[in-house]
């Protein structure tokens, strides 16, 4: 085969590959938009705004190593998924911890308060059988936290699940956005490879050849 014909085969088939990459690129890029916008809108529909820096306790500024996250989003309303993840993670994380100690109840959550509300009710019945009614009282008192603590455990476990599923969509969104640029890039890469082939085809003797066996008989250039 003549080394032109296959420099013309390959510049060709690059600039194919190169089209194939460019349209896989945009679709991608497409989507890391659409995730981009989606995330946007739906935060910002639900007019969250972080508390100012300077109105922060203590607690929420070094609750954890990651909370110095609500300083730098302080004042600001929450439209990506870094700021809802913060929000999340160590807003209302914290104040959930912070209202199950206050309760009585520290390291509860929602599903745990079930069981802790079906224990304290079979220990009023047990303390009405006795007619003991200080019992019946106190964990009445007691009952009645778990319930109301088992409510706002509801509310921030729903919002927290809500805002983070938001986060983790944002997140494959900004996967979809490097894998986009990463395909135009290789477009670019197969394009100059292309160019270069197509260069190489036009300066390289017309009658060159590759790939011919060994002991095979080349007819010599007829000259005028």
């Amino acid at each position: 085969m003549k080394r032109r014909t296959l420099d013309i085969i390959f510049a060709a088939g690059g600039i194919a590959v190169a089209l194939i990459l460019v349209v896989l690129g945009a679709f991608v890029y497409g989507q890391y938009q659409f995730s981009t916008n989606y995330v946007k809108q739906e935060l910002s529909a639900q007019k969250i705004t972080f508390t100012a820096p300077d109105k922060l306790s203590a607690e929420e500024k070094s609750w954890k190593a990651g909370s110095s996250c609500l300083t730098e989003f302080g004042g600001q309303l929450m439209q990506t998924g870094a700021q809802a993840e913060c929000y999340a993670s160590y807003y209302i994380a914290l104040h959930m911890e912070t209202a199950a100690n206050t309760a009585g109840f520290p390291g509860a959550t929602y599903a745990t308060l079930g069981s802790t509300q079906t224990d304290l009710r079979n220990q009023i019945a047990a303390a009405k059988a006795k007619n003991d009614q200080a019992t019946v009282d106190a964990t009445q008192k007691k009952l009645d936290a778990a319930a109301s603590l088992r409510t706002t455990m509801q509310t921030g476990e729903t919002l927290r699940g809500l805002l983070l599923t938001t986060y983790g969509f944002s997140v494959i969104g900004q996967i979809a956005g490097y894998a986009a640029y990463a395909l135009f890039a290789l477009t670019i890469v197969m394009v100059a490879l292309s160019v270069a082939g197509f260069v190489h085809a036009f300066v390289t003797p017309e009658d060159e050849v590759v790939f011919q066996p060994k002991g095979q008989w080349t007819p010599a250039p007829v000259t005028a």
